[in-house]
Parts: structure tokens; C-alpha cells; sequence
């Protein structure tokens, strides 16, 4: 008698492929410039303050900034620096803590030059938000880089040059012919006091609000909810009755701009709207303390401190400079054979 053996179906198991995370572009596809892009790490312990300035300064710098750079204590500046080049980064944003205050470098690589800054103050990103009554901080605000606004660097000095050229290439080119409007959603403000040599550092977001039009009818045609109209009399009640805060907040005209395009459904082509201002952080006061022609090193060309000129920074220096000194220490290179391994921790740790 013929036997039938029960054949077990093959089960088809679709396999799980991990969706490669898109590479941003090195090359601006309506300018043809290169893309500045940048590394936002520390140099020695931080503080906690100091560690979440670090966060906030990548958020900022985003999106053409590493979010989630991994950093390890024998990691050392030739090791960002050896993976910088393959990334196409071309900045670097380098915290670091004296005895006196925090030092923030911002240096062009892989060459040079290197600006140092002394932070006087600083202010976190949740500290503002805290402060205000309705911070905004919609999804999509970091999805494009800031636009760069600099104040009160007309004068004839090389140093305030070189500071701004050094902060008007960190950021993409924009071409004003073939910008979006709903790109532009950040500004960074860098506003330098001749008088007291400080640079006052602010970032905003851009909000538009249309002139004419009730707060009331704004918050009904954006959040598409039937209103409350139990207490009222009629409808026009609702349109008539002033809100929360001033029903024309802005009355200014040269707060005002005639849209080009849609933004969205109260903000339309052809109608004025009123640009707001609100600040997001972080918030510092820089002083530009010195510029070194390399990266992190070589010919000092500016001082604070009157060591300017045409002089190499010595291997001890007294005074002032010791700071400096101290976070260079934590710059050197380590042996050749970490190099590799240093790359490969960075390399998994960074997240465009």
C-alpha cells in the first residue's frame, strides 16, 4: 500500500533590507557651490551646561552637521580631521573649558584658519523656550539651514574680515531668484559692538503672519476645528470679538513683505504678512581672542592679547595664552596604530 508522506510547504520569509539612509549632496544643485558642511565636537571635559551649548550648536548647524557625532577620550583632532575629508566637511565647531570661561573655536579645514572665541555668556535653547509664553518649535524648523544676517562688521580691521568671511561660508550660498520662501524658517543673528568688541549671537525662527486678519480667524483656518460659539449671539460676534492679545499685532509697514508664493493657507501669494521674530537659542556673547593661520596652530595673525603679528605660537606660552595652551595639549596626535580604529568609531557614530 503506497504510503503519502505530508510534505511541509516552504514558507516564503521576505527579507528584511535596511532602507540605506539617503546622502545628503556635496554640491548645490542650482548654484553648483559646494556645500559647507561642519563637525560640532569638544575638546577635554565639559560641563553639563556645556555638553547640551554642544547639542544646541548642532541643532543650529543643521542639516549639514553630524547630530549624533560619537566622541571617545583618545579621539584626538588629526582623527576628526582624516574623516572630515571623505565627508566633504569643511568646518569645525570645537568647545572647549578654561579656568576662566569657555573657549569655542570655529576653524576652516583642513587648512586653516582657525578663529577662537571667548564665550561671556550663554544662554541654552531650553532655557529661552522656558522663558517665553508659547515657544515654537515646529518639525520641520531644522530641515533647512539658517540664513546669516552680520551687523556691525563694516569696519576696516583684517581680524573683523576674516570673521566675516569665516561665518558667510559655514553656511550654503542662496540664490535670491530661485529661493523658496517656505525654506527660509531660521535666522542667525551675529551683531558686533565696536565699543565693547563683543559679538552678540542669536538664533531665530521667522514666522509669517498675515496683516488684517484676527488671531481668531488665523488659529480657525489653521487648525480646521469647529469653533466655540455657544456664548455668542451671532457670527459675526466671532469675527468682531477681540482675543487673546492684539487682534492687528503688527501694524508696522516696514515689518511687512508682499508674498511671492504660497506658504500656506493664510499666508498667500500677492497679500502682506508681517514677519515675526522669535528666538530659539542658543544665545552666547563672543569675544574674538585670537586667529591662528592653521588648523588649531601655526602663524598667530590676530591677538587679543597684543601677541599678534608675524610670531609662531612657542610651545609654553605664559599669561593668557597658557589657556590656549592647555586645550592644544589635548590636540596632539596620538600613535598611528588608533588612527584606524578612531575613524571606524566616528564613522558609525555619524548620523547626517
Amino acid at each position: 500500500m503506497a504510503r503519502f508522506h505530508n510534505r511541509k510547504k516552504k514558507v516564503f520569509v521576505k527579507p528584511i533590507v535596511k532602507k540605506q539612509q539617503q546622502q545628503q549632496p556635496n554640491v548645490d544643485h542650482i548654484t553648483g557651490n559646494k556645500i559647507p558642511k561642519s563637525f560640532v565636537f569638544s575638546r577635554g571635559k565639559l560641563p553639563g551646561p556645556l555638553r547640551q551649548l554642544q547639542m544646541d550648536l548642532r541643532k543650529l548647524m543643521l542639516p549639514y552637521t553630524a547630530l549624533k557625532l560619537k566622541e571617545k577620550k583618545r579621539n584626538n583632532l588629526k582623527d576628526f580631521l582624516n574623516v572630515a575629508g571623505p565627508m566633504g566637511v569643511t568646518h569645525f565647531l570645537i568647545l572647549s573649558k578654561t579656568e576662566t570661561s569657555p573657549v569655542l573655536r570655529v576653524a576652516k579645514t583642513p587648512q586653516g584658519p582657525t578663529l577662537t572665541f571667548k564665550i561671556h555668556e550663554y544662554s541654552l535653547a531650553v532655557d529661552i523656550s522656558q522663558s517665553q509664553l508659547r515657544p515654537r518649535c515646529p518639525q520641520d524648523l531644522f530641515k533647512n539651514p539658517p540664513l546669516i544676517v552680520l551687523s556691525g562688521f563694516a569696519a576696516a580691521d583684517e581680524q573683523l574680515r576674516l570673521t566675516t568671511t569665516m561665518f558667510k561660508n559655514i553656511f550654503p550660498d542662496i540664490d535670491i531668484n530661485t529661493v523658496k520662501l517656505s525654506s527660509c524658517q531660521r535666522i542667525l543673528l551675529l551683531n558686533y559692538n565696536k565699543d565693547t568688541k563683543l559679538i552678540d549671537f542669536r538664533h531665530y525662527s521667522i514666522r509669517l503672519q498675515p496683516v488684517g486678519v484676527s488671531r481668531r480667524i488665523r488659529k480657525f483656518v489653521q487648525n480646521h476645528q469647529v469653533p466655540d460659539l455657544r456664548n455668542l449671539q451671532d457670527v459675526s460676534d466671532f469675527v468682531t470679538k477681540a482675543g487673546y492679545g492684539s487682534e492687528s499685532e503688527v501694524d508696522e509697514e516696514a515689518a511687512t513683505v508682499t508674498l511671492t508664493s504660497d506658504l500656506s493657507r493664510v499666508n498667500r501669494a500677492s497679500t502682506k504678512s508681517a514677519v515675526k521674530l522669535q528666538e530659539i537659542g542658543p544665545r552666547m556673547t563672543l569675544q574674538l581672542t585670537k586667529i591662528e593661520g592653521g588648523l588649531c596652530a601655526g602663524e598667530v595673525m590676530f591677538s587679543e592679547y597684543g601677541n599678534g603679528g608675524n610670531k609662531k605660537k612657542p610651545g609654553n606660552e605664559e599669561g593668557n595664552e597658557k589657556e590656549d595652551g592647555e586645550n592644544d595639549g589635548q590636540m596632539e596626535d596620538s600613535d598611528e596604530d588608533d588612527e584606524a580604529d578612531n575613524e571606524e568609531d566616528m564613522e558609525e557614530g555619524e548620523e547626517d
